[in-house]
């Protein structure tokens, strides 16, 4: 039996036909010893047929479609032309070895011819590629390592520009930094506390919060220089006066000990460092919320932002998780739990990552897998929205919101919820109201704007043909003059003008009273030659 093997290369798809594999017996060790020699592999295995790209954007179209497992139509072809013809009934006495199984097996749906893929093959096709520039003899030495080049460039661009997933990947970057950032936060913030609690003690007990922990030993570096007149300002930082009383009260019967500068300008650093830490945690927050509402605003709008983005950052995309089933979705995020269970045959896990969506927290115990099982099943309509729809809107997600709460509504009173189908239709109506509305919206704004330029242009035609007065008492006698020089020249030119009309005017009278003369002299000529004739005729 006949084993052909496919070969793609960066320069074209070829085409090699592997002989004496009886003695070979497709023993994979004797395949890897005859590979690095030439003269050995070059025994066993020869180039049919080879097809080059036409240019480097048809390469990487066919590297995408054979990295996808897609026949092309530019393979097919040079399949059908190279290989022997399948016929219907019989068994094909041949076989195409590949390297991928599932271009594999599209081949051999479309076009019926059967394909293989194994170590073997791997084997082969590995001593193709090794010596593929001494099969090809048209290549020129560094040609091959070119295309290689070029196309792996264009392939690795193209993969990177090409995001289906829109930017959610900056909703994963942006999460795993906040979840990063509290814990430094935290343990910065206690490593602080630790380290001031040595020069002010008390300080820990009245102020609770860390960022404000911060501020304030930041603002009160050593205790013993505060006194009632620092009472306004500490009371500013704080934000409650009896707080600052009891700061100041409780620094002059303060157990702590005393710090040197040094140390104390290492504690200021040091809480310097942390409020900033803070304060881009919280700017990172912000952030964080804003892209969701722009990634996946009816997810956001359901089940809030940060759980949002932790169930795409655990999936890893968007779209990923949008592919999955809402029974996947409730236990997101509890995979070790749910493993175990199997394990052991115990209870699974019902619910993940949505746990921490406060629905399920307002549940009672006993409904809160109920509960997890509704959420996610929402949540997995609001992400197929937001992965697949054309325009970004919120409608549908605070609609399933009104749901989720009707059906908390009736697990505690027992008041029925609306049925699903009539809160999607209410969202269909309101969404194309939104998008009639900012149509509008887009088209008043465009009509403000031509008027404007329309006003713009009249206002600069207005101006050039008015003069430009300035303010000043100089100012007006000049434009005066400018206006009295105009009037006197259009004057001038008025009655040059008149004064040219007038020569023209004798001119054709002059001319007229020459052609009158001239027709009379010549008429009475010809009167008195006709007189002749007559006489003569007479005569």
């Amino acid at each position: 039996m006949a084993l052909y093997m496919l070969y793609e290369a960066a320069s074209g798809y070829s085409l090699f036909l592997a002989h004496g594999l009886d003695e070979i017996g497709q023993n994979t060790e004797a395949v890897r010893g005859s590979v690095s020699d030439m003269n050995r592999f070059g025994k066993v295995v020869q180039l049919v047929a080879f097809h080059p790209f036409e240019s480097a954007l048809d390469a990487l179209n066919q590297c995408n479609s054979v990295s996808e497992g897609a026949m092309t139509d530019e393979l097919r072809n040079f399949l059908e032309l190279n290989l022997p013809k399948v016929k219907g009934v019989k068994k094909p006495k041949f076989s195409l070895g590949v390297s991928d199984h599932k271009i594999g097996s599209h081949i051999f749906e479309v076009t019926k011819i059967p394909c293989e893929s194994n170590e073997f093959i791997h084997e082969l096709l590995r001593g193709v590629r090794l010596h593929f520039d001494r099969f090809i003899k048209d290549l020129k030495p560094g040609d091959l390592e070119k295309a290689q080049l070029g196309l792996g460039h264009s392939y690795s661009r193209a993969k990177v520009k090409f995001n289906v997933n829109r930017v959610d990947n900056m909703v994963i970057q942006a999460i795993s930094l906040l979840d990063t950032l509290d814990k430094d936060v935290n343990s910065f913030s206690m490593r602080f506390r630790e380290w001031y609690s040595w020069h002010f003690p008390e300080l820990v007990k009245i102020v609770n919060d860390n960022y404000l922990f911060a501020k304030v030993a930041k603002f009160i570096e050593d205790k013993s220089k505060l006194s009632e007149d620092n009472l306004p300002e500490l009371t500013e930082v704080l934000g409650d006066e009896d707080k600052a009383k009891e700061v100041i009260e409780a620094a002059k019967a303060s157990m702590g000990q005393d710090l040197n500068p040094v140390d104390m300008i290492n504690i200021q650093m040091f809480a310097q460092r942390v409020m900033e830490l803070a304060e881009y945690r919280k700017n990172i927050h912000e952030y964080l919320i804003e892209k969701m509402n722009g990634i996946a605003p009816n997810l956001a709008a359901l089940i809030g932002e940060i759980v949002g983005a932790r169930l795409i950052s655990h999936a890893g995309s968007l779209t990923n998780l949008a592919k999955c089933p809402s029974s996947t979705l409730q236990i997101l995020g509890a995979e070790k739990a749910l493993f175990r269970a199997l394990k052991t045959r115990g209870n699974t896990p019902k619910y993940g990552l949505i746990f921490h969506s406060s629905f399920i927290g307002r549940a009672s115990a006993r409904n809160k897998g109920r509960m997890a099982r509704y959420l996610a099943n929402k949540c997995s309509i609001a992400t197929r929205i937001d992965c697949f729809a054309e325009n970004g809107t919120n409608v549908f997600g605070e609609k399933l919101r009104e749901q989720v709460e009707e059906r908390l509504d009736f697990y505690d009173k027992g008041v029925a919820p609306r049925k699903n189908i009539d809160v999607m239709k209410s969202a269909m109506e309101t969404a194309n109201d939104d998008a009639d509305a900012d149509t509008n919206m887009e088209e008043a704004a465009s009509e403000k704007k031509s008027k404007k330029k329309k006003s713009k242009s009249e206002a600069a035609e207005e101006e050039d043909k008015s003069t430009v007065t300035t303010n000043g008492d100089g100012a007006e006698p000049k434009s005066e003059k400018k206006k009295k020089k105009k009037e006197k020249r259009k004057l001038d030119d008025d009655s040059n003008g008149v004064a040219a009309i007038e020569v023209e005017e004798d001119v054709a009278e002059k001319k007229k009273k020459k052609k009158s003369k001239t027709e009379s002299v010549d008429g009475g000529e010809a009167d008195g030659e006709v007189k002749k004739k007559k006489k003569k005729n007479k005569d």
